[in-house]
């Protein structure tokens, strides 16, 4: 018996690729866009436009660093959870801008586990001097008091999110509207070519807004997997920035198109 093969309807590898996606994406609960890249010999790109694809058509929902099930709500991680996460290389992002500080200079720090890293490694740089520092975030505050007076803190004030033990507004934009800073080190959830950098919690965003325009140079401090995410609140777009500073795990192709929209990348080891 022959079979008429004009009536088969022909399966293209991406999308085999994507139904086998979904299926460890139920089966596990949660994939990592690197576990699947490994698994199925494609490029980390590859692996997020066929996420974003099965995002688009319900079958699944994106999250920083990959996917869970659609029935899955997006949630912010609270402070103590995201300190847990990729340790060693918010270290390496942290004391590669700390490095960038220097005698004299004012500096803004947003909240954030990445960002507390840099605190954590001024407050290493014992050869610091005169240093001012800013800060929304309580944990960042608290982890400078260590070199005091070498480095003097300033908290902006403002109404406390106790999931971050940060501060925003009402009132946490005031100090920083009237400040000049020489620099300023900002987290987020999201760093995209096209989407800026972003984040997930609205209040935070216009706080992160705030000290990147009160400082001559704004970088943006953020680990690899949240290259090429983009969250619900946008800070700015990627001209605004003097810098990301990431890790050495970040996808080649994704910094060259951040690099392309105007944003220079130092890849922290």
């Amino acid at each position: 018996m022959s079979v008429d093969l004009s009536d088969s309807i022909a399966v293209s590898p991406a999308e085999i690729r994507r139904a086998q996606m979904t299926a460890l994406v139920e089966d596990q609960g949660f994939v990592r866009v690197a576990d699947l890249a490994a698994r199925f010999g494609v490029s980390k790109v590859t692996v997020r436009s066929d996420l974003d694809a099965l995002e688009t058509h319900g079958r699944l929902r994106r999250i920083r660093g990959g996917a869970v099930p659609r029935d899955v709500l997006r949630s912010e991680q609270p402070f103590e959870v995201a300190a847990r996460d990729l340790a060693d290389e918010k270290a390496a992002i942290g004391r590669y801008a700390a490095g960038l500080v220097a005698d004299g200079d004012t500096v803004l720090l947003d909240v954030g586990t990445t960002t507390t890293a840099v605190a954590e490694a001024l407050v290493a740089r014992t050869e610091l001097r005169d240093v001012t520092a800013v800060t929304s975030g309580l944990k960042v505050a608290l982890t400078l008091e260590q070199a005091w007076p070498r480095i003097s803190v300033i908290v902006t004030g403002g109404t406390l999110r106790r999931l971050q033990h940060s501060l925003v507004n009402p009132l946490a934009t005031l100090v920083l509207e009237r400040l000049n800073a020489s620099l300023a080190f900002i987290g987020c959830n999201g760093v995209d070519p096209g989407g800026g950098v972003t984040n997930i919690n609205l209040p935070e965003a216009e706080v992160k807004r705030t000290m990147l325009l009160s400082a001559r140079r704004p970088i943006v401090v953020a680990d690899a997997t949240k290259l090429g995410e983009i969250e619900v609140a946008k800070v700015c777009d990627l001209a605004e920035v003097s810098m990301l500073v990431t890790d050495s795990g970040a996808d080649p192709a994704v910094v060259a198109e951040i690099i392309a929209a105007g944003c220079e990348v130092e890849l922290a080891t």
